[in-house]
């Protein structure tokens, strides 16, 4: 199926994401349909890529090879158990961004038997720029895979995970990951102007050196560590920054918050979990 017809359930801000950088791709508006209840939204949407709306999640999944559903895991049950019937009818492929909601507890609330891929994007993904990590469960066909993996993939970079749980570190990495770095920036830019900097220059010498750094990794074939060393002078003034990050433990400090993180993104999808067995 060379043009799926895809359908977005939820027309928010990882939604015009995903169809801002599908149409970009190339991909004809005319084959995506996003279902909202907010009518700006839907007018947004349709007026910025040229897709198609409904306010009826019903009609979109019943046109649609694949669903995307796009809304906050709070919602999701209610919008899923609400897409049971279509689903079970229409069978398409259903391809989840909502964080902490399982498989097989999304799959039951579909009523079972459906081709589910779970995706973990985090906030770049609103620049075309963001990490993806993707599960399918056993009835996903490799068309399928490839499917869900080019929708994720016109917004950034894209891994595949052979074990579902993996999504909860994949949470503490990239998911939250973005949120680090801010503060690793806000960090740097306080000790510039520390240092006499004015706000501004100190602002733009920080966010530069960021993106170039992350450039250069991204580029390069070698390591951060073989990168570091390179630009680390014996005796010089790079060296001693470093060393001073280690005394502090900074290698323990992100371990530990890492692991934190992980452990809560668990603790939240067991709680997902237990409501949804509760009620």
């Amino acid at each position: 199926m060379s043009n799926p017809t895809i359908a977005f359930i939820g027309a928010g801000n990882m939604a015009a994401a995903l169809i801002g950088g599908l149409v970009a791709d190339g991909t004809d508006p005319r084959s995506i349909i996003a279902s909202d209840p907010d009518e700006a939204k839907r007018e947004t949407l349709a007026s910025a890529s040229g897709i198609r709306t409904t306010p009826d999640n019903m009609q979109a999944v019943s046109e649609a090879d694949v669903v995307v559903l796009a809304v906050k895991p709070q919602t999701l049950r209610q919008v899923a158990e609400g897409l049971r019937a279509s689903v079970q009818q229409y069978r398409p492929l259903l391809l989840s961004v909502a964080a902490g909601v399982s498989s097989a507890t999304l799959d039951g609330w579909l009523g079972g038997n459906t081709a589910l891929v779970r995706s973990m994007p985090n906030t770049p993904a609103m620049l075309q720029c963001g990490a993806t990590a993707l599960f399918a469960n056993d009835q996903v066909s490799d068309a399928q895979r490839e499917q869900a993996e080019s929708i994720m993939r016109a917004v950034g970079l894209t891994r595949w995970l052979d074990e579902e749980k993996l999504m909860d570190s994949v949470t503490a990495v990239s998911g939250s990951g973005p949120a680090y770095f801010f503060l690793v920036m806000e960090a740097m830019q306080d000790a510039a102007q520390q240092l006499g900097l004015d706000p501004e220059s100190a602002r733009l010498l920080t966010l530069q050196t960021a993106l170039g750094a992350a450039r250069m990794a991204m580029e390069s074939n070698d390591s951060p560590a073989t990168l570091r060393a390179r630009v680390t002078s014996p005796g010089g003034t790079t060296e001693r920054a470093l060393a001073s990050f280690e005394q502090d433990g900074l290698r323990d400090i992100f371990a530990r918050a890492l692991t934190a993180a992980r452990d809560r993104s668990v603790e939240l999808s067991e709680i997902l979990a237990r409501d949804s067995q509760d009620s």
